[in-house]
């Protein structure tokens, strides 16, 4: 039986249902959820939608369209659910983004598996697996998907491990995707940074600003 709890969204007076068997919000949501900029002209696809939570950050901004792509049913569903509960108009879509086919849109949001499918360490549950490693989703899959549905000029928002930069960089390069902005993310000032947040465009100029570290504590 399917455990639900009913959780908000972190600096935020949102609240949202999650299911405790599936992909759960982190602290990897809420940054990208703070970092991504949203402006109300856009039309926002978030990939990976999962319970929506996404979405939710985004519609505080209120953007004139929004969009989710999520390949499980029940996600997809649980998403819905969030959405009319908090009176957000948005359209989910269960499907493998790879398949898709939609109108070019002016931002993308993503926060996705990080792992590779040949990590050793995988969840033994299948819908935490497919979450967290990329079997289903492959980086260079994924960056080449977020490329042909992003209008030229349009903005690519995305939450990763630290250590995969070089790769990200790389494919970003491939696909016609420059960094902008980017801001790296530690435990504190003692550790190396683990996480990180990106700001892309499509076709952009060669400019990238480099954003002062993020700590989640300060001990």
């Amino acid at each position: 039986m399917e455990t639900y709890c009913y959780d908000y969204l972190s600096k935020t007076s949102i609240y949202l249902y999650q299911c405790k068997e599936m992909f759960c919000n982190n602290t990897d949501t809420a940054l990208l959820g703070e970092f991504m900029k949203i402006r109300r002209s856009d039309r926002v696809l978030d990939i990976g939608t999962n319970n929506g939570a996404l979405l939710l950050y985004a519609a505080r901004y209120k953007p004139h369209t929004l969009l989710g792509v999520e390949i499980d049913k029940r996600a997809a569903e649980l998403a819905r659910i969030n959405c009319f509960l908090n009176k957000v108009d948005a359209t989910i879509f269960c499907e493998d983004i790879r398949k898709i086919t939609i109108s070019p849109v002016t931002c993308i949001v993503c926060n996705p598996p990080y792992f590779p499918s040949n990590h050793i360490n995988k969840h033994k549950n299948k819908d935490k697996k497919r979450a967290r490693h990329e079997d289903s989703l492959p980086l260079s899959e994924l960056l080449c998907k977020v490329s042909s549905l992003l209008q030229d000029k349009g903005r690519f928002y995305l939450v990763h491990r630290a250590n995969r930069l070089n790769e990200i960089v790389h494919l970003m390069n491939q696909y016609h995707l420059e960094i902008k902005s980017l801001q790296f993310v530690h435990h504190n000032q003692n550790h190396q940074a683990k996480g990180i947040l990106i700001e892309a465009m499509k076709n952009g100029k060669n400019n990238c600003v480099v954003l002062p570290p993020k700590f989640l504590s300060i001990e």
